[in-house]
C-alpha cells in the first residue's frame, strides 16, 4: 500500500474523556512489544484523567487459551497498569458485530460475494503476472441475485475513488488513495464475524477516542475507516508508535530478549517498576531523564515524546534499571521477592536473616536472582564446598594467615562489623600484607566462593560461632581438598 506521510499532528486539546484501550489476542503470553503498547495507552488516559480499556481479543477460538489470558492478565497487574471497568471479551459479542454488518448490508454499505477460492485465486495469479498489488474485485459487488441459500460472505462496499487521509499523532498525516483498499471480509461464509469488524465496533461501543497502537497496524486504519464512515460513527484519534527492535537493530527476538512479561519476573529476576521505567524509554523520552517513576511518567507522559523510528531493547539497560530499583526498594520486599529464587523453602528464621542481609547483598546485584546467589553462603551446610577458582586462596601462606585470623576473631569481644574490622586488619598489619592477602582466603573459607558481600558483612550476618566453625574447618582441611 502506497503511503504518503507528513509531519506528526499536534495532540489536540479536548475538554471530552479520553479512552484507551488495549487489545492483545490471547494466543501467547504478554510480550514486551505489547506491554509497552499497553503502557502507553494507561499513561495516556491517565494523564488526561481518562479511561484505560482491556479487551481480550479471542476470535481465534483454535489459538486463544485459558493460560494465556491468565498470564495477559498477570503480566498487567504485575506492571501495575490497572484497567477501568471488567475487562470485555471479544468473542461473546459476536452477534453485536453480526448485526453491524447486516446493517450495512441494509445501507448498501456491504454486500454478499459469491465468490469461490479458484476464482479469487484465478485473480491473484492475474495480478501477480501483470506485476500490480492484488486487489479483490468481486463481480458481486454491483449484484444482489445470489443464491442466500448457497454459501457466501460479506463484503464492504469500499470506495474506489479519491483517498483517505489519516491524522495521526505519531507518524503525522499519512494518506492511502482509496484504489489501493479492497472490498474486505466483514462476515465469513459460516456467519462469523473478522477480526476487521469486530475491532471497529467493539472501539466504538466502547467509546474508544484514541487508538495508540503499533505502526504495523496503519494499514489496517484505513480499512477499518472504511467501516466506520459506512456506519457514521465518529472516527478515534490514532497514533501509531514505531515498532521494537533488538539492541543490533535487528527486528526483536528471543535472542534479544524478547520474552513474555512474566518470564522477567519468574525468570529473570526483573523488579516491576525497572521494567516499567524500561519499557516507558523504548521509542519516548522527556529531557534527559532516564530514571522516571511511575508518579512522574504519569504527569509527564504525552505522544508527543514518541519518536518515529524504531526504539532498541537492550538487557544491559534493563540490568542497570533493576539494580537502581532493588537498591531503592525496602529491605522486607526484597527478602520476600528475593526468597523465591532460593533453591530451598526457607525457614521463617532464614527468611529474617535473609531480610537482615539485604543492606549487604542489594548494593552489588542487578537482580532478584543475583540477590538469591549472593545469599547462597548464608544458607550453607558444613564442611563448606570451596569453589575450584576458591581453591588457590586457601593454599600456601594463607593457611597460616587462617590460623591468625581465628584467634583474633575469637578474641573479639563485641561482634560488630567495627570491631571485626579492626580484629582482621591487625592480622594483616602483623603478617606486614596488605589487607587483600587476608581478606580473600578468608571469604573463601568462611563463603567458599571469591567473591560475596563485603567480609566484614559475611562474619557479621554468620554470626561468631559459625564464622569460627568455618576458618575451623579450612584449618584442618588437607591441601587441596
Amino acid at each position: 500500500m502506497e503511503i504518503a506521510r507528513l509531519s506528526a499532528a499536534p495532540e489536540p486539546a479536548t475538554g471530552a474523556t479520553i479512552v484507551t484501550r488495549f487489545a492483545p489476542s490471547p494466543t501467547g503470553f504478554l510480550h514486551i512489544g505489547g506491554a509497552r503498547t499497553a503502557l502507553f495507552n494507561w499513561l495516556f488516559a491517565r494523564h488526561h484523567g481518562g479511561k484505560f480499556l482491556l479487551r481480550i481479543e479471542d476470535t481465534d477460538r483454535a489459538r486463544s487459551t485459558e493460560p494465556a489470558i491468565a498470564a495477559i492478565l498477570d503480566g498487567m497487574r504485575w506492571l501495575g497498569l490497572d484497567w477501568d471497568g471488567e475487562e470485555v471479551y471479544q468473542f461473546a459479542r459476536a452477534d453485536r458485530h453480526a448485526q453491524v454488518a447486516h446493517a450495512m448490508l441494509e445501507s448498501g454499505h456491504a454486500y454478499r460475494c459469491w465468490m469461490t477460492q479458484e476464482e479469487i485465486a484465478a485473480q491473484r495469479e492475474a495480478a501477480q503476472a501483470a506485476k500490480q498489488p492484488y486487489r479483490i474485485r468481486s463481480p458481486w459487488r454491483d449484484r444482489n441475485d445470489g443464491p442466500l441459500d448457497q454459501p457466501h460472505v460479506v463484503r464492504i462496499r469500499a470506495e474506489r475513488e479519491g483517498a483517505t487521509t489519516i491524522r495521526d499523532l505519531v507518524q503525522g498525516e499519512v494518506t492511502v488513495q482509496n484504489a489501493e483498499l479492497d472490498d474486505m471480509v466483514l462476515l465469513r461464509s459460516d456467519g462469523t464475524p473478522t477480526y476487521m469488524l469486530a475491532v471497529v465496533v467493539d472501539d466504538h461501543d466502547m467509546g474508544v477516542t484514541h487508538v495508540i497502537r503499533g505502526d504495523d497496524h496503519l494499514n489496517n486504519a484505513f480499512r477499518q475507516l472504511t467501516i466506520i464512515r459506512a456506519m457514521g460513527w465518529a472516527e478515534p484519534t490514532y497514533a501509531h508508535i514505531p515498532l521494537i527492535h533488538g539492541a543490533d537493530g535487528a527486528k526483536l527476538s528471543k535472542r534479544h530478549g524478547a520474552l513474555g512479561v512474566n518470564d522477567y519476573r519468574d525468570d529473570l529476576g526483573v523488579l516491576p517498576e525497572a521494567l516499567f521505567n524500561h519499557l516507558l524509554r523504548l521509542g519516548w523520552g522527556h529531557g534527559d531523564a532516564e530514571i522516571i517513576d511511575r508518579e512522574q511518567a504519569i504527569e509527564w507522559f504525552t505522544l508527543d515524546g514518541v519518536g518515529k523510528s524504531p526504539s532498541r531493547f537492550d538487557l544491559k539497560k534493563l540490568d542497570s534499571l533493576n539494580g537502581h530499583y532493588i537498591r531503592a526498594a525496602d529491605d522486607a520486599r526484597l527478602a520476600e521477592l528475593a526468597a523465591k529464587f532460593l533453591p530451598f523453602e526457607p525457614t521463617p528464621e532464614q527468611r529474617d536473616l535473609l531480610q537482615r542481609s539485604m543492606h549487604a547483598l542489594k548494593p552489588r546485584a542487578a537482580s532478584l536472582i543475583e540477590i538469591a546467589n549472593g545469599a547462597a553462603f548464608l544458607f550453607a551446610t558444613r564442611p563448606l564446598q570451596i569453589d575450584a577458582d576458591a581453591e588457590p586462596l586457601l593454599e600456601g601462606p594463607a593457611r597460616e594467615l587462617i590460623s591468625q585470623l581465628h584467634s583474633a576473631l575469637d578474641a573479639v569481644a563485641d561482634w560488630n562489623t567495627e570491631a571485626l574490622e579492626a580484629a582482621v586488619r591487625e592480622v594483616a598489619e602483623s603478617a606486614g600484607v596488605k589487607l587483600g592477602a587476608v581478606a580473600q582466603p578468608l571469604r573463601a573459607a568462611l563463603t567458599g566462593k571469591r567473591t560475596s558481600p563485603g567480609i566484614y558483612d559475611v562474619l557479621f550476618l554468620l554470626g561468631r560461632d559459625e564464622s569460627l566453625s568455618r576458618i575451623a574447618d579450612q584449618m584442618t582441611a588437607s591441601p587441596g581438598a
